[in-house]
């Protein structure tokens, strides 16, 4: 092996104290820093305001996004601690703020029962990684400020009036020599603070946005708590029963679960520790589905609904249609991973299975109608179920007594290496032609598909297998679907969608999506999902490149370019495409495949609920919602094929 001479002694050995390496290494402590992590910014903030509320302090939080993307959050708590810490020699506020690993969520004896945010680094990362930030601090019948530059003390802690009325009001400004962006995206802020007051029964959380020209503001307040959460997750489905079902248990672990069943055959339950969304659940997630497939099942049998002696709902059948939130609070929460995704404390899965066995039992003897309408469609589940698998395996015997397992109009690529295949999943034949000739064979899959197709969004899986419209996308992926979907045997890298540019594509388009997100979301979840973005114009005049335009903003820049080159509009032939099949193979290499040249968009999921949500009101049976919804949002359509 090779050896590079350079120095190797103590002046090589890098010391960086906390705040330092927070600054060197932001993404260890905020996940990225890219928009997801300038918001992250904020909760960690409000984090600190909600650990409040949940000890019975704080009753209000305002969060302002003041011109400039600087932050503003104040609480009505008790304040943080001013007196002088004796460890550190400087108050505690400042502590609190300077020193990594200082808060008042340690140890047995600390200032909150329960907390979310980073354990206790959140105040501090967030001032590492600010331009500068102000604290203000009302307590013991004082006014309090210090300031901060990129983390260090600019002016520490002083008393600068008198004050009846307690609470910490922080204000920063995100480092522009860290963050991709400073740009706040409004919408992201009003679901999180939405969900954390759903979560937190009785607390004021009120959002302003004070940017451009109209002011944005968003007040919430939930008395309701989880049952408010659930009817508002639900609003756009169809309810089996008005209430949810809601249980609850106080003590060292509490816990609260609200349920409530609807039409619709997607399962969606949310799970959240200390405020903290764990997206990967856990176990109080386990918990709760084993407690869930017992006690139906029991009932079931007292009742005589399940008619022969050995025969038993399975967990999926259970769980069709429901709608649950679950929230624990965990004095020492232990989570997988530092993205705190998945809760670990295996005492949990016991406290919540009891409490959800024997509450929901009770639920059940006590509102016997509610319990017949819920097991009806838990049946009809399992009935689906079987007929699915009858279904499944007919495809399987076809597949296996065929030459192939691949869809016949496939052209598939000669790479075997899904790191570096992808397939494109083309509208149309003649669009399918074109794609085929002008692709790179080497690594690139043509899959043309033909007419629109199912809506997966309002059919069981037993509908799914052998459709002719999406088993050949099953098949072509080659991983399964549903509970069966194994992200390790797919066999294209990028699985990209490639549909016209008008509203017929958008729809191939968006039920595509709707089935990947249903029955292989980890497709998404892991990023091998994209949109081919074709151009929507050409220009062309001889003697210059055709030039290609992808948004009508493009095609005003080109316009504008060449005629500081001196070509005007009038010399230059404009082509609007209609379609992928107006284009011959190489201009459909050049603009939408070459990956030197073409434009993908990656399909991603940052907020499970909220895409469900939205698939929900766009594909379900619900036909006012989505009425409201286009005719609140039809002012923006642009391109619309008439």
């Amino acid at each position: 092996m090779e050896k590079f001479e350079h120095k190797y002694n103590a002046e090589q050995i890098q010391v960086l104290d906390g705040l330092e390496h927070v600054r060197k290494r932001p993404g260890m402590y905020i996940g990225s820093v890219s928009v997801r992590g300038l918001h992250h910014l904020v909760y960690e903030i409000v984090d600190n305001a909600i650990d409040e509320a949940l000890s019975g302090y704080c009753t209000e939080i305002n969060v302002t996004i003041e011109p400039e993307n600087i932050i503003c959050v104040e609480d009505n708590g008790r304040g943080i601690p001013v007196d002088i810490h004796q460890k550190t020699k400087i108050s505690a506020a400042e502590t609190v703020y300077t020193q990594l690993n200082a808060g008042g969520k340690f140890g047995g004896d600390s200032g909150y029962k329960v907390s979310g945010g980073l354990h206790g680094v959140g105040a501090s990362v967030v001032n590492a990684l600010s331009e500068w930030a102000e604290v203000t601090i009302q307590r013991d019948g004082g006014i309090y400020k210090m300031s901060f530059e990129r983390g260090k003390t600019k002016e520490s802690l002083k008393r600068i009036g008198d004050s009846k009325k307690t609470g910490t009001k922080v204000r920063f400004l995100a480092d522009n020599t860290i963050f991709e962006t400073l740009e706040y995206e409004y919408e992201i802020l009003e679901n999180r603070f939405r969900e954390m007051a759903f979560l937190t029964k009785g607390l004021k959380i009120t959002l302003e946005d004070l940017r451009g020209g109209t002011p944005k503001k968003a007040d919430f307040c939930f008395e309701g708590g989880l049952n408010s959460f659930v009817e508002y997750l639900n609003r756009n489905k169809e309810a089996l029963h008005s209430k949810p079902i809601y249980i609850e248990k106080s003590g060292e672990f509490p816990v609260e679960i609200a349920i409530q069943y609807t039409s619709s055959y997607s399962e969606n339950i949310y799970t959240f520790v200390n405020n903290i969304n764990t997206i990967e659940g856990g176990t109080h997630l386990e918990g709760f589905k084993r407690a869930l497939t017992k006690t139906f099942n029991d009932y079931a049998k007292s009742k005589n609904i399940l008619k022969e002696k050995d025969a038993n709902l399975q967990g999926d059948d259970i769980r069709e249609g429901i709608t649950a939130v679950i929230s624990v609070k965990v004095k020492e929460p232990q989570f997988e991973g530092q993205t705190k995704t998945k809760l670990g404390n295996s005492e949990v899965a016991g406290i919540v299975q009891s409490m959800v066995n024997d509450k929901l039992s009770t639920f059940l003897e006590e509102n016997p109608n509610i319990a017949k309408t819920i097991l009806e469609k838990c049946v009809s589940a399992s009935r689906a179920r079987e007929a699915a698998r009858k279904a499944r395996e007919l495809v399987r015997r076809k597949s296996a007594l065929e030459s192939t397992t691949l869809p016949g109009k496939l052209a598939d690529c000669s790479s075997k290496n899904p790191e570096e295949c992808e397939v494109y999943i083309v509208e149309g034949d003649s669009a399918g032609g074109s794609a085929k000739q002008g692709r790179d064979r080497r690594f690139q899959a043509i899959l043309p598909l033909w007419g629109k197709m199912l809506n997966v969004e309002k059919a069981r899986a037993d509908k799914i297998y052998g459709n002719d419209k999406l088993n050949p996308v099953i098949l072509a992926v080659g991983a399964g679907i549903g509970n069966e979907f194994d992200i390790t045997k797919i066999r294209y890298g990028k699985v990209i969608i490639m549909a016209d540019a008008d509203v017929d594509g958008a729809h191939i388009r968006t039920l595509l999506l709707t089935f990947f997100f249903r029955y292989m979301r980890p497709l998404i979840e892991n990023g091998n999902v994209y949109l081919a973005q074709p151009p929507l114009y050409k220009l062309s005049k001889k003697g210059i490149e055709d030039i290609y335009c992808y948004t009508d903003d493009d095609l005003n820049t080109a316009y504008k370019d060449l005629e500081e080159k001196g070509i005007l509009r009038e010399q230059l032939s404009l082509q609007r495409y209609k379609g992928l099949g107006e284009m011959n193979p190489d201009q459909l290499w050049e603009t939408t495949m070459n990956p030197e040249t073409r434009i993908l968009v990656k399909v991603t999921m940052e907020d499970a609920m909220k895409a469900d949500e939205t698939l929900t009101l766009l594909m379900g049976d619900s036909v006012e919602p989505r009425r409201d919804f286009i005719i609140k949002n039809a002012k923006f359509v642009k391109n619309l094929d008439i």
